[in-house]
């Protein structure tokens, strides 16, 4: 029983000297990522791409309220017959454009992810390179919401921006 408590002491204090000797770091990564000239002119692209989507469903959508309206004016000169092909004709407006939406939203995901994948790898190596130039074992994200709670260590934002050169 001896010999157990003895190794399980001498496991915690290697343990606590590895860790003890360990050099951590910090960076606030969403802050890089919004600071870097490439995540700007992806989210530039985005937000053009959202816009040309957005006028083309308003586009359909005051089309199909023009439509809408006519029908409702000339509904009394109408049989009931073309009274309901028209209205249904309106339902598969309205469905359409609800898919057109739903695509839209689709692409502008699938766009982001592929925009932003690229520049998120960069900031990785980045970091990974100025931490392990300056000799740091650990680096931890420090952006709002992540629970680091303390950040008096070294703040490695600058020396990244530097390594991407802005």
């Amino acid at each position: 029983m001896k010999q157990f408590v003895l190794i399980v002491m001498a496991f915690f204090a290697i343990t606590t000297s590895t860790f003890a000797q360990s050099k951590v770091a910090h960076i606030n990564v969403q802050q890089l990522l919004s600071d870097m000239p490439d995540m700007k002119a992806a989210q530039d692209e985005l937000k053009k791409l959202e816009n040309t989507y957005r006028a083309d469903i308003e586009s359909s959508v005051a089309e199909l309220q023009k439509k809408l309206v006519a029908y409702q004016n000339e509904a009394a000169s109408k049989t009931a017959e073309e009274n309901k092909a028209r209205a249904d004709e309106l339902q598969n407006a309205e469905r359409n454009i609800a898919a057109a939406e739903q695509a839209a939203m689709q692409e502008l995901q699938r766009k982001q992810q592929e925009l932003f994948a690229p520049i998120s790898e960069k900031a990785k190596e980045a970091i990974e390179k100025v931490a392990k130039d300056q000799g740091f074992d650990y680096v931890i994200d420090s952006s709002p919401g992540l629970s680091l709670l303390v950040a008096n260590g070294t703040d490695l934002l600058p020396s990244v921006k530097k390594e991407l050169g802005f």
